[in-house]
This record gives C-alpha cells, sequence and structure tokens, in this order.
C-alpha cells in the first residue's frame, strides 16, 4: 500500500543538516523545488512517488544553483559555522539536471573559495552512467556514491523501479568499472511487500550477487544503510544495524571495505 507522501526540499539549496552518513551537509537540489524529476521511482524514496508530479518551477538552472550557494556559503562562514559536506540530493535524480557538470565545477571553486575543508558529495542513482560529461564530473567530486540496491535485475527492478526498461543491472554493474577504487557504492537494504509482492534483498543469494558485483566494480568503499524515515510504501521494514553488520562482514570477508550507517 502507498501512502500520500511528497517532495521534501522546497528550496534549491537547503540546511545544513546533519547526516548520518557525511556529517553537517548543506544540500544542492538540482531538481525542482515543486515536484520531483528521477529515474528511479524507489518504493522507499523519502521524495515519495513520480505519480505527484514534476510540478511548475522547472530544474533550477547554472546560474541560480551558484548564486544561491554562494549567498549561504558566504552567510554560513559570516556566522562561524562549519561545514563538512556540500551534498547534491534533494527532490529527485541531480545528474538528470543538463546544466550539472558546470554546477559542479563552480561547486568546488565555491568550496574552495569559503570552506577549502569540506568535501563534495553527489548521490546519484546510477542511471546516466552512460554519459561522458556526467562521469567526468562525477569523477572531479570527493565522495563519488553511486546506487546499487541489488545485483539481481527482477529485485532491483521492484525497489527502484526504474523508468527505462534499458536500464539493467549488467549494464550498471559494467558502467561502474570506471569507477574503480574511486566509487562509493551505496546499498539499501530492506525488505517488506509491496504490490503483493515479497521484497527482500537481504537473502544469501541477494548478498553473494552483490558480493561478485563488488569485486567486479572494485569501489573505494561500500555504504549499507537501511531504513531511516518515512516511505512510500507503508509495507517495508528497516533492516537493524546488528543485522546490516553481519552482512557486511560477509561482504569484508571478501576484501570489501563496507561502511555500515
Amino acid at each position: 500500500m502507498a501512502k500520500d507522501q511528497t517532495v521534501i526540499f522546497h528550496s534549491t539549496v537547503f540546511g545544513p543538516i546533519k547526516s548520518r552518513r557525511l556529517g553537517t551537509s548543506l544540500g544542492v537540489n538540482l531538481s525542482p523545488d515543486d515536484g520531483k524529476v528521477c529515474s528511479f521511482d524507489c518504493i522507499y524514496c523519502e521524495a515519495g512517488y513520480n505519480a505527484q508530479g514534476t510540478g511548475t518551477t522547472g530544474l533550477p538552472m547554472r546560474e541560480k544553483v551558484t548564486h544561491d550557494l554562494e549567498k549561504k556559503l558566504h552567510a554560513m562562514k559570516e556566522a562561524g559555522q562549519t561545514l563538512d559536506v556540500i551534498t547534491f540530493s534533494g527532490n529527485g535524480e541531480p545528474t538528470l539536471n543538463p546544466d550539472f557538470p558546470a554546477i559542479v565545477e563552480d561547486t568546488i571553486a565555491l568550496r574552495d573559495r569559503f570552506f577549502p575543508d569540506a568535501k563534495v558529495s553527489v548521490l546519484s542513482n546510477s542511471t546516466r552512467l552512460d554519459n561522458p560529461d556526467v562521469c567526468a564530473a562525477l569523477r572531479k567530486v570527493d565522495n563519488n556514491i553511486l546506487k546499487l540496491d541489488s545485483a539481481i535485475d527482477s529485485t532491483m527492478r521492484l525497489i527502484d523501479a526504474p523508468t527505462s526498461a534499458l536500464f539493467t543491472t549488467e549494464k550498471v554493474i559494467e558502467q561502474l568499472k570506471q569507477f574503480s577504487g574511486q566509487a562509493i557504492i551505496q546499498t539499501m537494504m530492506l525488505r517488506g511487500e509491496h504490490d503483493g509482492r515479497k521484497v527482500d534483498n537481504t537473502t544469501p543469494e541477494e548478498i553473494n550477487a552483490l558480493i561478485e558485483a563488488y569485486k567486479a566494480i572494485s569501489p573505494k568503499e561500500v555504504m549499507l544503510y537501511s531504513l531511516d524515515r518515512s516511505t512510500p510504501e507503508e509495507k517495508l521494514v528497516k533492516v537493524e544495524k546488528p543485522e546490516l553488520e553481519a552482512i557486511a562482514d560477509k561482504i569484508r570477508s571478501a576484501g570489501i571495505p563496507v561502511q555500515v550507517n
């Protein structure tokens, strides 16, 4: 059963917020501030389902993002605040914004000017890795965090619901290999039910398939996490930290660094 859950970020630059994964984080939303634009329709997305619509404001252009970010960073610096990371996330997939590569360049320059010790992070669902400009931009950031929720196609489609039938686990795993040693692979662990179908990517079959995928990708690390906020699908269950740690240990035994959040 789905519930009425809608976009949660109503500005282009938001925060800073305390991220359980990244520290004190200033968010950059490259999607509309009154709608959602995403190439996935994840059953666990805190911003809700794509059916809510794309809104009326459109994707923010480079000039607006840079202006808003500069204004916020200047204010934080003047107030003596600290900053760990600038994170591209928000109401959808940031790499869908056509100005994404240029905005990354601007963001790095502003970071260097105001908070040179802060990191720049991108949370991406990995659907735009067939675009060379997007990939070049992702290589420039400190934390290139790319999603892989399952290495089994049917499970990935159930959990992530990609909007393109051409997106497959086989294809994305191959594309992720280009970031060997540089990408952080983020995997949401969960179980429950969606549209009458069982959801569970914590089974031995799923974990073994993920381990083989991680070994092929050779990431800087794997980031395992589970549900922390409300989701549009009501019949999902959080995987608690002790179980996440047990899964992480199995992955670590294959020589892959894992962070549990």
